[in-house]
């Protein structure tokens, strides 16, 4: 007699399993069967079954699964850093072990641990996952940027595309014949030819932003190209999926165009009235409200089954709207910060394990001998991929070095890659063969794998075979693996600021204008920097150009840029920008004729925002980089690490002002110069040698010519000459002697000279020294100095970014109530090959 088996729900809490006999009343519908009761299997292990009622335990099965791969990715993370290997790759890896290939590859495992229901609730939480990503990618890009594109961006794009496109078409074409029919069908050549032709923005944007290249020159002319690819892209896969349903003149490809450019329309008109009320009913400065955000969220999931429906990839409806909903501040900006952490770290695990659990090692390996071909076209794809970037950089005059990693970057993989691949692993045709020529399709339709498993058509042929599948995602790997490291081996993104032209205030002429660019944070460093500036005597005969530098964190955008005001119809999406740079064009309206001043505001990602303000020296050539810095920040803060970047990095001579309120006095917002000549300033300078030092008196020298400055110079000597350097000294006492030849009549002006043994006679000198008169400290920050005068002090000094003598001064044991500004000379960095950085002598 057939037996048809109940499954007992399982006990709840504590209450211990029970045996029950349940009588079923007969009915004509089970009269036949013998009905037994089954219960939960006893061996459960903390609530998961490890037995054929698994069902049982979903959820705990899934939670297990993840929790596995998560541990997995970031174990290999770990094991993979030292060999600079981006995240994806250890994701994508993590994904593969867990699945059929290794783990899985043992059936009692992959029952226990991951049965077929906890793993089709991966598969569809995996292909949510997919889905944020891209809607997150769409929203980061700057759709403006296909318009705004250099000439030289669109044509690098155009020919990485292209060329390759064509060179992989062709070959596989001309070894077709060579390839077995299951992966020499025309429909897998035209697959690989796209996949290896196509760079995606939302894989190149996570992987620059871990190399720290993002805003760097070769990274933004690889985003903007992959922004331009990408638009090439989507229209090509769009076409692509209307000829497999056209094929043989059949409609149903034509109504699919014409349903995805209807639904583009819809979406584009719609999404850009709820956005543009959505902005409007933000108040300025704040975030999008929460009840906007779930709304959006939920589009992403409509989208998703309005394009799957319409037979085109899941994951172009996702994109598509993120694409039309603006960048950056508010929508933007709020989008990413409260989504993008539950979707990288939650979700897609999700995504990487449905990626593992179609690869499969093993059969790949089986029919390798017939994979080969398919794998030697790809290679030439990547290849001529390479070739074509680097000879398009030659064209444009980069460096050899740099078009070798901007091809290498053009040919990186990752999430978008791995989605399409999946979309044609599960994407079947379904065939009819014409009587009269059975070597041409008659008719082609597309059908969804879900599909499929519940209805058996005849004549399957899926566009890609997982054999193949298995090995475009392993490529995929590879190249990214192999890639990344040599990125960063051959790109060195501050190689442009080690220039051997001097700039510095020593080296400029008394009657040259000086280039000063400002970093500004908040109004406080403007009000500071106005009245500094003031103090810093500019004249006709000697004027002073500004370029004001706002740093904003690049959240809600994936492209950074450097914004130049005057080109910009307004200042900026929140006030305060509008308001710091208005502050600065007051002051220079009432000093036109010897301060002239530009506004810059640049979007970076916070690690690398030193290279902006070095750019913006080197582009303008400035003389000066003056940092605001704030002494009551940890070490590791980003204001911080900044400074200490830029000393490392800059072009020219850096200044540091740690300002205790002496250059606050006048009002930011209604600056009036005669306010400020009707106060005096009391500037000392502590002369320790060196470099830094002798910049720092020449900067000095410049400020004393305002009438309403007096300084006052200690110049420190070690005693008997003890540790002096000879060179140094002689250009020591050169300096001193031209500042003092030239100031002798100068009754504002003081010096003196102090003869020391150590550093804590040095210490002592400026305890002596400090009255509470002084409004300013200078000091030179370290190069050049004499290490005898600081003897006993390197060990005390806290924060290296000032030197020891900057710390000392402005710190609480000097009991100093005055502002501190310690400057570092412009330091001349050879150009080093890039052969040197591997350890490779060059002659």
């Amino acid at each position: 007699m057939p037996i048809r088996k109940v499954l007992m729900p399982p006990p709840a809490m504590n209450i211990a399993h029970v045996s029950r006999d349940v009588q079923v009343p007969p009915t004509p519908a089970n009269s036949g069967f013998r009905t037994e009761c089954t219960k939960p299997s006893s061996d459960d292990f903390f609530g998961v079954s490890f037995d054929d009622t698994a069902e049982n335990n979903l959820l705990s099965h899934v939670l297990l699964e993840v929790s596995f791969v998560i541990v997995v990715t970031r174990v290999l993370r770990f094991l993979l850093k030292p060999l600079r290997q981006p995240r994806i790759v250890s994701e994508i890896l993590g994904g593969v072990l867990v699945g059929p290939s290794v783990l899985g590859h043992n059936r009692k495992f992959a029952e226990y641990a991951f049965p077929d229901s906890a793993n089709f609730v991966v598969r569809n939480v995996g292909a949510m996952g997919f889905m944020y990503f891209l809607f997150m990618a769409g929203v980061r890009t700057d759709m403006a940027m296909v318009w705004r594109s250099a000439k030289k961006h669109v044509y690098i794009a155009l020919t990485g595309f292209f060329v390759p496109w064509f060179v992989v078409i062709g070959i596989g074409l001309f070894m077709r014949r060579s390839m077995s029919d299951a992966y020499g069908d025309w429909l897998s050549i035209g697959v690989l030819g796209s996949s290896t032709a196509i760079t995606a923005f939302p894989v190149l944007y996570p992987i620059l932003k871990e190399l720290n290249i993002l805003n760097s020159e070769v990274g933004r002319l690889a985003l903007s190209s992959a922004i331009v690819v990408d638009m090439l892209g989507i229209v090509a896969i769009v076409i692509l999926e209307a000829t497999v349903q056209v094929e043989s003149g059949s409609n149903d490809g034509l109504w699919c165009l014409a349903a995805v450019l209807l639904t583009v329309a819809i979406m584009y008109v719609g999404t850009r009235a709820a956005v543009s009320r959505i902005i409007r009913n933000t108040p300025e400065g704040k975030p999008v409200d929460q009840t906007y955000i779930v709304a959006i969220l939920v589009g992403v999931l409509v989208t998703g089954f309005v394009t799957d429906f319409l037979g085109v990839a899941i994951g172009n409806g996702p994109l598509w709207l993120g694409l039309m909903i603006p960048d950056g501040p508010p929508l933007g900006t709020t989008l990413v910060e409260r989504s993008d952490t539950i979707i990288m770290e939650l979700l897609m695990p999700f995504s990487f394990m449905f990626i593992g659990q179609s690869t499969d090692l093993a059969a790949m390996g089986k029919a390798w001998s017939d994979l080969k071909p398919i794998c030697a076209i790809v290679a030439i794809g990547h290849f001529t991929k390479v070739v074509t970037c680097l000879l398009s950089g030659l064209f444009i005059h980069m460096p050899v070095a740099d078009g070798l990693a901007l091809g290498l970057i053009l040919t990186l993989r990752g999430q978008v890659d791995l989605l399409l691949f999946v979309h044609w692993l599960q994407k079947k045709v379904h065939i009819a063969h014409d009587e009269h020529n059975p070597n041409l399709f008659a008719s082609i339709h597309t059908y969804h794998s879900s599909l499929l498993l519940l209805v058996g058509f005849p004549n399957e042929m899926q566009v890609i075979q997982p054999q193949v599948y298995t090995m475009m995602v392993m490529l995929s790997v590879l190249v990214t693996a192999v890639s990344t490291p040599l990125i960063g081996i051959l790109y060195d993104p501050t190689k442009p600021y080690m220039v051997n032209r001097r700039r510095t205030i020593q080296h400029t002429p008394p009657s040259t204008e000086l280039g000063v660019v400002l970093k500004i944070h908040d109004e406080e460093d403007t009000a500071k920097f106005i009245n500094f500036i003031e103090a810093s005597n500019p004249t006709v005969s000697s004027p002073i150009s500004i370029y004001g530098l706002h740093l904003v964190e690049i959240v809600g955008r994936g492209y950074p840029r450097l914004l130049d005001h005057e080109k910009l119809a307004q200042y900026s999406t929140y006030a305060i920008y509008e308001t710091i740079h208005q502050a600065m064009k007051v002051y220079q309206e009432s000093k036109s004729e010897c301060i002239s001043y530009k506004a810059y505001t640049a979007m970076s990602p916070k690690r690398t925002m030193f290279r902006d303000i070095c750019e913006l020296a080197l582009i303008n050539k400035a003389t000066l980089i003056l940092l605001p810095y704030h002494k009551n920040l940890p070490q590791n803060h980003h204001r911080i690490v900044l400074v200490s970047a830029v000393l490392a990095n800059a072009p020219c001579s850096v200044g540091i002002l740690l300002d205790k309120g002496h250059f606050r006095s006048n009002s930011m917002l209604a600056v009036n110069p005669t306010d400020f000549q009707a106060q005096f300033h009391q500037l000392v300078l502590l002369f320790l040698g060196g470099a830094d030092g002798r910049e720092a008196l020449y900067y000095a020298d410049r400020m004393v010519g305002n009438q309403n400055v007096r300084l006052t110079v200690v110049r420190f000597l070690a005693y008997d000459g003890e540790g002096d350097d000879e060179m140094e000294k002689k250009l020591d006492d050169g300096a001193v002697t031209w500042f003092w030849m030239k100031n002798e009549m100068n009754r504002r002006v003081n010096y003196r000279e102090v003869e020391v043994r150590n550093g804590e006679e040095t210490v002592a000198t400026v305890h002596a020294m400090n009255d509470n008169t002084f409004d300013l400290w200078i000091v030179g920050r370290k190069h050049g100095i004499n290490p005898v005068l600081l003897r006993g002090l390197e060990d005390w000094s806290e924060n290296s970014e000032l030197g020891v003598m900057g710390d000392y001064v402005s710190s609480l044991y000097c009991d100093a109530a005055a502002s501190v500004l310690v400057v570092q000379q412009q330091v001349l960095r050879e150009q080093k090959h890039w052969l040197r950085r591997m350890g490779v002598g060059v002659m």
